[in-house]
């Protein structure tokens, strides 16, 4: 390892919370292929698999109660690029992400997907260099601080009617407007929510139909969640 470049990888190493045994693969995760020469793409393509795995894992443990859709929604936004891109500069990874002088001229080492790719290749080149433990210890660190809420926790009552029956293969829930109250400038519209399967509908009332089939769907989802017995709820319009 060059002098110059000594320091430098030195602090990045603390900053990961682990120290090579090989630097050429921390040298290879953090080059481009613009750089030429041992690039980070196979590193990346690795590490991308270890950190599913590691995030798959950290949801199971953090939401016990959380469903494969949930799950699966929460994982994509934890290793999405955007994330990915904050954990680089965390990591302070601009200045020493290896490109080529056009591809440096461009801000290449500061665009959000080149980093992100970093990021993954990092955690390839931990693993490689010591093993699945080390490399989820590395990765555990970046997401220590992260308040995971349930995915689809901010889904409206329609998508996540829709969403729960999908993942059970049901039939598909039928909407039906039962009645329509007062002047064409003041209607409020009433309407049922059917489920195959279900003891009768569920019902919802709006200024408008679809914020009366929201409130239908919400009170049909508490009564799936909740059991056959479970009272209808109200929901926002």
């Amino acid at each position: 390892m060059h002098d110059a470049q000594a320091a430098p990888l030195a602090g990045l190493q603390a900053r990961l919370g682990h120290t090579f045994r090989n630097p050429a693969l921390l040298r290879q995760a953090l080059t481009h292929r613009s750089h030429g020469g041992e690039h980070y793409e196979r590193l990346e393509f690795l590490g991308d698999a270890v950190l599913g795995l590691v995030v798959a894992t950290l949801l199971v443990q953090r939401l016990p109660e959380g469903r494969e859709g949930d799950l699966s929604r929460a994982r994509a936004a934890l290793v999405r690029q955007d994330a990915l891109h904050r954990i680089a500069l965390q990591l302070q990874l601009p200045p020493l992400v290896r490109v080529g002088e056009g591809e440096r001229r461009s801000g290449g080492h500061e665009r959000p997907s080149i980093l992100a790719d970093v990021v993954e290749a990092l955690l390839g080149a931990v693993y490689l260099d010591a093993g699945f433990e080390a490399a989820r210890a590395v990765a555990m660190r970046w997401y220590a601080e992260v308040d995971v809420a349930p995915a689809g926790a901010d889904k409206d009552p329609k998508t996540a009617l829709q969403e729960w029956l999908q993942g059970r293969r049901l039939p598909l829930p039928r909407y039906e407007v039962v009645a329509v109250h007062g002047q064409a400038h003041a209607q409020t519209f009433e309407v049922a929510c059917h489920v195959q399967g279900q003891r009768g509908p569920t019902h919802g009332h709006g200024p408008s139909r679809r914020a009366a089939e929201q409130q239908a769907a919400a009170a049909m989802l508490q009564r799936l969640q909740g059991g056959p017995d479970a009272p209808p709820a109200r929901a926002c319009a």
